[in-house]
């Protein structure tokens, strides 16, 4: 390692200092063996030297650092946050030596070195040395039992001794622990209510100890508590956990319950909307009068949506018109529920007010929106917007500082830091300037910028080019097209999938441009004979992905009949759930068995990949097939031309 990377110093030796774009081009490969010898251990001085005048080289010294973070000197970390002062990377090696000045109870450096965090660990470890130098004063105090209060979960050991030196000094008192044993209730944390509870008198600890006990197991203990605020709200709490698992347990126990410790009807309300709620989640068959049994004020937008799904799921259009109709207006003017009311009012036989209502929704540029227009079979509203900023006002964001360290710690992978210097660079941008960095970072590859950074101005959403953006465009046409798919749809299914990052991963180990498994890689790569496939890292590879994951849409195409909504949510969901969802509503509309879809992020996953087809083929063709065609999987000749209305405005993310 030692003797490459060398070279790599020596082969940019006579290059001149490392700014401008194309010099840290020339020098990636040699930081990117750099930072991977420091995080290693293995990055010399001399090596680390080399890189002085590098935009990176703070980030290099500190991956060097926090490899030898607990032999340190104080005289070190200090002339490290000294000189990157105001600068992401000194605030990261603070929240790496804060710990390790904790670890070796150095606590004058400490508290030297504090700044205020989220972060409740070094909280604690704050509230340790202030404590350990003889400044527990009525401030201290007061400082950790506002940590105590403010949580009913676990805290970190570290919390530990701070709690124990609260009540020695007699700051924990039963009412603080009442408070924490009352929010770990809310926070269904039994054990939590046990741990807080200690301390209190026998009776008081007896209870609570009962209390949690009927959280981790609801029976019929809660009919013997006494009639307090306090019994009733962790008997809400412990019922709304059964709700979940066993609704009909829970609905078997809640009159018992209820009427021995006097629910109010707000309290009953609450535990019917969890019976409920989990009824009709999985469709079961007591859906319709559970929730029928939930009182209107204990009604909120999701069971609104809920109450509307389930009379859609059982053909009962009267019902689910009804539904829509019970839903504050906020929500039914969204183009979703505008356009669910046509298509009802249209099924029930008031074709007038499914007209007026599919004209307000095909105003938006969205699944819906876009359904409704075919509906009147008019064209789509869509108003992109084209800023035109000078190339001057472009070039000065992309020379700053933070954004240029951020771009070049993307692209050598280091993600977690280019968007600590991306959010440094953004508090310091105007709006303008913000939206041009998003253009920077797209000109850079880096793509999901525009779904993280735009949106705070509602213009912004009509950035089109920089919202969907069209790369490795030779590749979707080529793999399109060997598997007879539409392009517009294989570069959707890349823009929800990763935004266009080669290297996504998931938390479910999805990988690459179309997040695929390395599962699903392996055996789609069998079954078309791909040559040269080396296993779930040739997944990064944007052409091997694309070719794995077109050809897996096609296997999934064939599957499920030809019917791209059904491969779509087969494709998010598995195909064990689509199965499950075709056997149950096997004649519905495509969609209204998209509305149905039981699992909230495939329902909207399918909605949003198929919007974004279109908004792709308008791109990549000047206009579109009608998605009403697009979801049963029809390439017809007709297209659908796009204008811009007055009172249209931007889909979704």
């Amino acid at each position: 390692m030692k003797r490459t990377l060398t070279l790599f110093i020596l082969s940019i030796a006579g290059l001149p200092a490392f700014a401008g774009a194309q010099n840290l081009e020339a020098q990636r490969p040699a930081m990117r063996s750099a930072l991977e010898a420091a995080d290693a251990g293995r990055l010399e001085p001399d090596e680390l030297a080399a890189f002085s005048s590098h935009p990176l080289y703070g980030w290099l010294q500190y991956a060097s650092l926090r490899r030898n973070i607990d032999r340190i000197s104080n005289a070190q970390a200090q002339d490290f946050l000294k000189r990157y002062a105001g600068q992401p990377v000194a605030e990261a090696f603070r929240g790496t030596w804060l710990p390790a000045l904790a670890r070796r109870q150095d606590w004058s450096a400490l508290l030297a070195n504090w700044k205020p965090t989220d972060n409740v660990g070094l909280r604690c470890a704050e509230l340790n040395a202030r404590q350990a130098l003889g400044k527990a004063d009525a401030q201290w105090v007061a400082d950790a039992q506002a940590l105590w209060s403010s949580s009913g979960k676990s805290l970190p050991d570290a919390c530990d001794p701070v709690f124990a030196v609260l009540e020695a000094r007699g700051g924990m008192t039963d009412a603080l622990r009442w408070q924490r044993v009352e929010a770990a209730a809310d926070a269904q944390q039994p054990a939590v209510m046990r741990s807080a509870a200690r301390g209190l008198p026998a009776a008081e600890l007896a209870q609570a100890n009962d209390y949690a006990q009927f959280l981790a197991q609801p029976d019929t203990r809660a009919l013997q508590w006494p009639k307090t605020d306090r019994s009733r709200r962790i008997a809400v709490d412990g019922l709304a956990k059964l709700a979940k698992a066993d609704p009909d347990a829970a609905e078997r126990l809640l009159p018992q319950v209820a009427g021995a410790l006097g629910f109010s009807d707000a309290q009953r309300g609450q535990v019917l909307y969890q019976i409920a709620l989990w009824t009709v989640a999985s469709y079961l068959p007591d859906s319709a009068r559970r929730l029928d049994a939930v009182p209107e004020a204990a009604y909120d937008e999701r069971l609104h949506e809920w109450r509307a799904r389930e009379a859609m799921a059982r053909g009962d259009w009267p019902s689910a018109l009804a539904a829509i109709r019970k839903m504050p207006a906020s929500q039914r003017n969204d183009s979703r529920w505008q356009y669910f009311e046509a298509r009802l009012a249209e099924k029930t036989g008031d074709a007038a007010a499914a007209q007026a209502l599919y004209r307000r929704a095909a105003g938006q540029p969205t699944f819906h929106g876009f359904l409704a227009a075919d509906r009147l079979q008019q064209p789509y509203a869509l108003c992109p917007w084209q800023p035109n900023d000078s190339a001057q006002a472009k070039a000065a964001v992309a020379r700053d500082p933070a954004l240029v360290r951020a771009l070049e710690l993307y692209k050598l992978d280091r993600a977690g830091w280019a968007t600590l210097e991306w959010n440094d660079a953004l508090t310091r941008f105007d709006d303008t300037q913000r939206r041009l960095a998003v253009e920077v970072a797209g000109d850079n590859g880096w793509f999901d910028r525009a779904v993280f950074a735009l949106g705070k101005q509602p213009d912004e959403q009509r950035l089109y080019a920089l919202r969907f953006p069209l790369h490795h465009d030779d590749t979707i046409r080529r793999e399109a097209a060997r598997n007879a798919l539409d392009p517009a749809w294989v570069a959707a299914e890349i823009r929800a999938e990763s935004v266009f990052n080669p290297n996504a991963r998931s938390p479910a180990n999805a990988m690459g441009l179309m997040q695929v498994l390395p599962a699903t890689g392996a055996s789609v790569a069998r079954s078309i004979g791909l040559a040269g496939y080396g296993g779930a890292s040739s997944l990064y590879d944007p052409d091997t992905n694309i070719a794995i994951g077109t050809a897996y849409l096609r296997q999934l195409l064939d599957k499920y009949g030809g019917q791209p909504y059904v491969t779509i949510a087969a494709y998010n969901a598995g195909p064990t759930p689509a199965a499950r969802w075709l056997g149950q509503r096997p004649s519905h509309d495509p969609d209204i068995w998209i509305e149905t879809i039981s699992y909230k992020e495939t329902r909207e996953y399918v909605a949003r990949v198929l919007a974004f087809s279109v908004i792709y083929d308008w791109r990549l063709n000047g206009d579109a097939l009608p998605l009403s065609d697009r979801l049963l999987g029809k390439l017809v000749d007709t297209r659908k031309k796009f204008v811009c209305p007055s009172s249209a405005s931007a889909g979704g993310r």
